[in-house]
């Protein structure tokens, strides 16, 4: 997996971690949160998806990194954001298990997904949500859903 960060540019998934370790080890004292989001958009012929990792160290800025895959177009809305739902969840498990190899990672992650109380996707919260939380992950939809609805449509 290839991921992008303002600072870094391409950096591979083992990377990713590695810089998160050290942001982390760094300032072992602070709190921080990582979350996890997805967000995608239809052009055409082909649906791209961005899925976000942020690392925020609470009340001192945060780090992020994205990384871009592409898909054939789904039927319907249902099943984008059902794809959004799994990207994420699959990312978030994969960033676990390395986080706790490399930084004895000891807090959860967070899983922002694109769906809110607003607009077409409010039928599929508790369905997208229960799916999160049997993954077992926390799940913020939106406007709380951050890493999806801001970090990752930053970069369609």
């Amino acid at each position: 997996m290839l991921f992008q960060n303002p600072t870094l540019g391409s950096i591979l998934f083992d990377d990713v971690i590695q810089t998160i370790a050290n942001f982390v080890q760094s300032d072992p004292q602070q709190q921080y949160e990582v979350t996890i989001g997805s967000d995608s958009e239809q052009h055409h012929d082909i649906v791209e998806c961005i899925s976000a990792i942020v690392v925020h160290r609470v009340g001192y800025g945060a780090r992020y990194f994205w990384m871009r895959t592409e898909h054939l177009p789904f039927p319907a809305l249902r099943e984008r954001i059902w794809h959004e739902a799994i990207l994420s969840t699959t990312l978030a498990k994969s960033v676990l298990e390395a986080l706790m190899e490399r930084a004895d990672w000891a807090s959860d992650i967070t899983v922002h997904v694109d769906v809110g109380e607003r607009g077409p996707t409010r039928v599929l919260i508790r369905e997208i949500c229960g799916f999160v939380r049997a993954s077992g992950f926390a799940v913020r939809i939106k406007p709380e859903s951050y890493a999806a609805s801001a970090v990752a449509d930053r970069f369609m």
